[in-house]
């Protein structure tokens, strides 16, 4: 396995990258608490907090060119903010909103809700890059549960196949939901499975951005080369699996080594200030900046939902609309002429 931290003198390795990826931790994890705050104020249904893996989301984000192909699953708000993708945009998406509402045009797909079928679609888009002659590859976000689903054999099996550009990154939590990693696989790691397809498996410390960047970096180089990999990134989130979720009932902290359940940013922060890579309150900077932007992005998704339109849940799936999406409109305007804009007087 792939480690940085304590490995290594940390005075050698680049400032300016360090101070990116500790400051892309921070403003992840202000957008996270402010994000899970909001569900519980009734803003939003629902939130998938991710507390804990901001290193592995942000390492594995950094390493990406500006022309690689960023595949997230609902979890990975991280990793889309490393990437650009505005905060606002986020928001609007878990208010309900199919689609972003700036107008950036970053390489990036949206959250896939649905366990593992992003990973087809990843290699869909490595596949195209690959006929197309570019130099793009794809970086595949999911979790330990998503190697249990019939999309992640398929995924990999077509990428080792068509030698596809694309990185499998596995966050693995060590729980799927209440399914222990234990009852997901019999296999000594989720890395290993990389095998069977004819691919490459590592594993790295998922706490570490350092260790994560690295080891990212260097897979998605072999993945232009038509090389695919799988990254299985050791991390530990520490809140619920969503708000819905209760993790006291099930979860084993204890079962865990100190490395992998440590806060990241914590940890993080203290090896670069015993480095001199960060003076005095630079997270704290962070941090306050951090609020502002989220004020402001909060402030932005609100004003959209003046604007919104239902039809826009039709819009972008198909280029020839099915029959049934007629049936499904009318029962979308009924409802709404029932029971009227659920944001109405918020």
């Amino acid at each position: 396995m792939h480690r940085v931290l304590g490995e290594r003198d940390l005075s050698a390795v680049d400032g300016d990258l360090a101070r990116r990826l500790l400051t892309e931790m921070v403003r992840a994890r202000v957008f996270d608490e402010r994000a899970f705050a909001l569900q519980r104020q009734g803003w939003m249904s629902g939130y998938p907090p991710f507390r804990g893996q901001e290193a592995s989301q942000v390492g594995a984000a950094a390493a990406m060119t500006d022309d690689d192909w960023l595949v997230p699953t609902y979890r990975s708000n991280a990793a889309q903010l490393t990437r650009g993708v505005p905060m606002a945009d986020i928001l609007r998406f878990r208010r309900g909103y199919p689609e972003f509402g700036s107008d950036h045009d970053l390489p990036t797909l949206p959250q896939a809700v649905p366990i593992a079928s992003q990973i087809p679609h990843a290699v869909g888009v490595g596949m195209a890059a690959t006929y197309r002659e570019t130099d793009e590859a794809a970086l595949c976000y999911f979790g330990d549960g998503a190697t249990s689903e019939g999309d992640f054999h398929e995924g990999l099996n077509f990428a080792g196949v068509f030698e596809a550009p694309v990185v499998f990154f596995c966050e693995n939590n060590g729980w799927a939901i209440s399914t222990p990693e234990s009852m997901q696989t019999a296999s000594d790691s989720i890395a290993e499975k990389a095998d069977a397809y004819g691919i490459e498996g590592v594993r790295v410390d998922g706490n570490d951005p350092l260790a994560t960047y690295e080891v990212v970096t260097e897979a998605l180089s072999m993945a232009r080369e038509g090389r695919p990999v799988l990254v299985e990134s050791l991390t530990y989130r520490q809140g619920p699996h969503t708000t819905s979720d209760d993790p006291e009932r099930y979860a084993d902290r204890e079962s865990f080594p100190e490395w992998r359940t440590a806060d990241p940013i914590e940890r993080f922060e203290s090896a670069l200030s015993e480095a001199d890579a960060i003076d005095e309150g630079f997270v704290d900077g962070v941090r306050e900046t951090a609020e502002e932007a989220f004020a402001a992005a909060k402030r932005d998704a609100e004003t959209a939902d003046a604007n919104r339109d239902p039809e826009a849940l039709f819009a972008s799936v198909y280029e020839t609309a099915p029959p049934s999406f007629d049936a499904q409109r009318r029962e979308l305007n009924e409802w709404l002429e029932r029971h009227g804009d659920p944001y109405e007087n918020e």
